[in-house]
């Protein structure tokens, strides 16, 4: 894993930005998994960025649930377009800590790469079915997506990206096991194979650019979730105001500067406002901890025993009430219970009927499995299964399952 050096690349020439000495340089990339030429004129967290982007399991995130399936409206967020939400405020904190934009925007498109069909309803699904077969978790599954199921270039499979945007899909959350714990601890698959090729040093934290993309998560789905939840009258402005003291406030100031503003507008610029305090609030938490433990690389802050990159503790505290407040009046509002309902039965039976019988599976998947050797509990076939099933997009999952199951449906 060698990078080229940066007089070689015009890329590097090209940033005219100054980086904090804590940021992640492409110049000191720890480089692939497989040896390749650099581009002239990108640089190489550019270059991870753009690959993501022209993945396929990139463009199926237009028909991956974030709360609504898609047949519920066009307005509502669908996984991709709350991915650019994503990436676009990761862009604007990067910036503002003078950290590594692009690789902050690579890690936070990546991130969702590995989400089942129909949201966290089809992933905790997919978890039970594969609960005695090796686990499921969509994080381990974006990896997987990243090093091993895309398959477009001919010397390696997956999209070859650098260490340091494998890092922050990894570890964007936190550490994976704690410091000191040893090699006994059981890793998700993906990250355990993985970690055969090359160390993401997996108990320290990640790069201050992964934390932004994993804070920049939060803000975006906790505000666009309020958005949609109103758009679909699941809960009311009233409601959501009697509840949640940080929306009120952010309701009220609106209200006082637009006397004659309409509810629909209202709530855009209640969201819009929203951010901009959180995005505040993340930047002088995060600064604060910085000037205090004035790292001098990228490593410091690796090694450091808590994240930068944080909220401040009222903040959090505000987010913990509006949390409880989704989870009580959306999350487990009687529509969206009713697609969990039926994401649990569309995975579930597709698993089941998969497992008993690979002639329904396309021919493709059934040479992978045909290829497997050594396999007496039943791993590696489920494995190849489920990413499969992982894969599809809601309306394929949809699909599929109607033309097995549905007696009436013409083959």
């Amino acid at each position: 894993m060698t990078m080229p050096a940066a007089q070689d690349n015009l890329a590097y020439n090209y940033c005219a930005v100054p980086l904090a000495r804590y940021a992640c340089r492409p110049d000191q990339s720890r480089g692939r998994i497989f040896d390749e030429s650099e581009s002239r004129h990108r640089t190489c967290f550019q270059r991870d960025r753009d690959r993501i982007i022209h993945c396929s399991a990139f463009r199926r995130l237009k028909y991956k649930t974030q709360v609504f399936v898609y047949y519920e409206g066009d307005d509502y967020r669908t996984r991709l377009s709350h991915t650019i939400e994503v990436a676009q405020i990761a862009r604007t904190l990067a910036r503002a800590l003078l950290v590594n934009e692009d690789l902050a925007e690579a890690i936070a498109l990546a991130h969702d790469l590995g989400h089942t069909p129909f949201a966290h309803a089809g992933e905790e699904t997919l978890k039970k079915c594969m609960e005695n077969l090796g686990g499921f978790e969509h994080n381990d599954q974006s990896l997987r997506v990243l090093t091993m199921q895309e398959n477009k270039y001919p010397e390696w499979r997956g999209l070859n990206l650098t260490w340091e945007t494998l890092e922050g899909v990894a570890k964007h959350n936190g550490p994976v096991i704690p410091k000191n714990c040893g090699n006994d601890v059981k890793l998700p698959t993906t990250l355990r194979q993985i970690q055969k090729m090359v160390d993401l040093e997996i108990d320290g934290f990640a790069s201050i650019e992964a934390q932004i993309a994993a804070i920049a998560d939060d803000i975006a789905y906790n505000n666009h979730d309020v958005e949609d939840g109103l758009k679909a009258n699941i809960f009311t402005l009233e409601e959501i105001c009697a509840a949640v003291p940080l929306f009120k406030e952010r309701v009220e100031i609106v209200k006082k500067k637009y006397p004659s503003i309409t509810p629909q507008i209202l709530i855009s610029e209640s969201i819009r406002d929203m951010i901009g305090v959180m995005v505040d609030d993340v930047l002088a938490e995060s600064l604060k901890n910085l000037a205090e433990l004035k790292p001098q690389h990228v490593d410091d802050v690796r090694n450091h025993h808590k994240a930068i990159i944080r909220f401040s503790d009222d903040m959090f505290q505000e987010l913990k009430i509006l949390r409880a407040f989704l989870m009580k009046n959306m999350y487990r509002h009687h529509t969206i219970q009713r697609i969990w309902i039926k994401a649990e039965k569309i995975i579930g039976d597709l698993f089941d009927v998969y497992m008993n019988d690979q002639l329904l599976l396309t021919r493709d998947i059934q040479q992978q499995i045909e290829q497997v050797e050594d396999d007496p509990h039943m791993h590696k076939k489920a494995r190849i299964i489920a990413d499969h099933i992982a894969s599809m997009t809601d309306r394929s999952a949809t699909a599929e399952h109607e033309a097995i199951f549905n007696l009436y449906k013409r083959i």
